[in-house]
């Protein structure tokens, strides 16, 4: 069963790691932040972060030719928990209610001024 990387960090000094890796039908995709293509931390509330590293993790999703039903485990950590209704709202728009993953939400202390991050697992029959 071979194991596929996709994509690195667009920030050098986040390496190493890879953005995502497949093996097996499994698809483990690391965490994803609110950062643009260059890599700079988009700046805002709980909605245009939230709606960015969502972004993102669909972005690592799709890169490995996995589509957003095929999540079937989320992880979220929000900077401030008063944040979690902002945050499923914006969440909603990516996973339908039929087809949602298991997901955990924890409070952790973030760095600079990101609010949340998230990060998935994904699978799909070899």
């Amino acid at each position: 069963m071979p194991i596929t990387r996709y994509g690195t960090p667009a920030k050098p000094g986040a390496l190493p790691f890879a953005r995502a890796v497949s093996a097996g039908g499994w698809l483990f995709v690391s965490g994803q932040v609110p950062r643009d293509a260059e890599g700079e931390i988009v700046t805002g509330n709980i909605t245009v972060q939230a709606t960015v590293a969502l972004e993102n993790l669909k972005s690592a999703v799709e890169a490995a030719g996995y589509s957003m039903r095929d999540v079937v485990r989320v992880s979220v950590w929000l900077d401030d928990t008063r944040d979690f209704a902002g945050f499923n709202k914006v969440y909603a728009r990516y996973f339908e209610a039929e087809h949602a993953p298991a997901r955990v939400c924890v409070q952790a202390r973030m760095m600079s001024d990101i609010r949340v991050e998230v990060d998935c697992v994904a699978y799909r029959e070899p």
